[in-house]
């Protein structure tokens, strides 16, 4: 009878283990590298993005996201960690490194949803090297980006050969060799999705998520999409749906004269460009322009064949989805093409959260928020409790109520660093050079007023001093 007794006891308690489990949220989160706000959800009706309007739609989007850094691994960085953090490209696998050394180092948010009964998976790009591995060919397995993250990190070759081939690659297989210049800056090619590596890593995360609806672990499943990234190369039928569009040229185009955080624009320029700049060649700029809306919309169509398994599966129902553009790109404002700098074009991403509690649904908001706010959120929108070392802030009172305020958002390169509140953005560097942009009369960043309003410059750097503060 005691047997029994103890036997019905564990039957109740893996009862109620497994009916929690149930109940914990999952959360899918897509993660778009390059990809400026330039959508038909935020305001830009000349781009084709159904699927990301349609979600847009059933959620909140944030107008006024800004990432804490301007290029992939320090962006990614802040997402993944909830921290600031160094400023270059190789930011994840230094605190890899550290972790090797026995340092001590924060958990990474994946980590932490591991901890607490997740089952996490990362496919494609998600932290800086797609699949999460370094060595030359980034797939070394003894050269892990996020230790102890997650339970898969998945990435598809295919003909690609390897990672690094996945992440400069064009249609059927073709690979950037060592001098980028051999590979064309953009193309077409007629075909079906998967003749660029996107196609296989959606289908990938439609497999995953079957393998998920058969499970009753909660997932944190984080799928990074590649295009727009640089070259500019996505099926020819996403190319023609702009043949008859016209793409607005940059509302302003010329270079600063002033101490700024311009530069030459070298990741784009290093391809092959058959001789031509856009900074000079209007119709050659117009050509960049389409071929990065084609890979927009591709992307697009990737988004919307994960977000259709979703809900057949029926997880939509307990899923918390995230979208997110690890950064902006500027398309010939300043004079520049790409990321890299301080400029709003660069720092400015689309951010959607669709969950159960969002009240006034499709209605965005302008507060301005960031990156580091996206680790609290989650916790909060999942009921775990938020880690004390995160910087940021919980997003669910503005997805409760759309006219919560937001706050200042924080951002650095090498040597420099900006603060952006919901008028003004200042940019300061450590030899000193200030610049100081009204966004209520300037949006476009064309006038440094920094000498006129030095009240104003003095405010400005207090809050980048306490920003400092959190990052070190």
């Amino acid at each position: 009878m005691k047997n029994y007794h103890i036997t019905i006891c564990l039957l109740i308690g893996l009862f109620f283990t497994t009916s929690k489990a149930q109940n914990k949220k999952n959360i899918l989160f897509i993660c778009i590298d390059d990809l400026r706000p330039e959508l038909k959800s935020f305001g830009a009706d000349y781009i084709i993005s159904p699927n990301i309007d349609a979600l847009a739609k059933k959620g909140r989007p944030f107008y006024n996201h800004y990432v804490n850094a301007p290029s992939c691994g320090p962006s990614r960085y802040t997402m993944l960690m909830g921290t600031y953090g160094p400023a270059q490209n190789d930011a994840i696998f230094k605190r890899a490194k550290d972790i090797k050394q026995n340092k001590a180092v924060n958990l990474s948010m994946p980590e932490w949803f591991k901890n607490n009964g997740y089952t996490t998976v990362s496919l494609g790009k998600v932290s800086h090297h797609p699949g999460g591995l370094g060595g030359v060919d980034w797939n070394d397995p003894n050269t892990i980006e996020m230790p102890n993250a997650w339970d898969k990190s998945l990435i598809p070759v295919k003909e690609w050969q390897h990672p690094r081939g996945v992440m400069h690659g064009l249609s059927n297989g073709e690979v950037r060799g060592k001098v980028a210049k051999s590979m064309d800056v953009f193309q077409s090619t007629v075909g079906e999705d998967t003749i660029y590596p996107d196609g296989h890593i959606t289908n990938k995360a439609i497999e995953q998520l079957e393998n998920f609806s058969k499970t009753k672990k909660p997932f944190f499943f984080a799928v990074g999409l590649i295009k727009p990234h640089l070259p500019f190369g996505a099926p020819k039928k996403y190319y023609d749906r702009y043949k008859n569009i016209n793409i607005p040229d940059a509302a302003f185009s010329q270079k600063p004269n002033w101490p700024s955080t311009w530069h030459g624009s070298g990741e784009f320029m290093k391809y092959n460009r058959w001789g031509k700049d856009p900074r000079a060649d209007k119709g050659f700029a117009n050509e960049v322009k389409k071929h990065y809306a084609a890979c927009v919309t591709y992307a697009d169509a990737q988004v919307g064949r994960i977000l259709a398994k979703l809900k057949e599966t029926g997880l939509d129902k307990n899923t918390v989805i995230v979208l997110w553009g690890d950064h902006g790109w500027s398309l010939g404002e300043h004079a520049i093409w790409g990321k890299h700098s301080l400029f709003e074009e660069a720092l400015h991403s689309p951010l959607i959260i669709v969950d159960h509690c969002v009240k006034d649904k499709g209605k965005g908001t302008n507060a301005v928020v960031e990156t580091v706010d996206i680790f609290p959120t989650l916790c909060d929108l999942t009921n775990l409790s938020i880690p004390d070392f995160t910087i940021g802030v919980s997003l669910k009172p503005l997805l409760k109520n759309v006219k919560t305020k937001g706050h200042n958002a924080y951002a650095y390169k090498r040597g420099k660093k900006t603060i952006r509140t919901d008028r003004y953005r200042l940019v300061v560097s450590n030899k000193g050079s200030a610049e100081l942009f009204d966004h209520q009369e300037d949006p476009y960043e064309t006038k440094n007023i920094a000498s006129k309003h030095p009240d104003v410059v003095k405010e400005l750097k207090e809050l980048l001093k306490q920003k400092d503060l959190q990052r070190n």
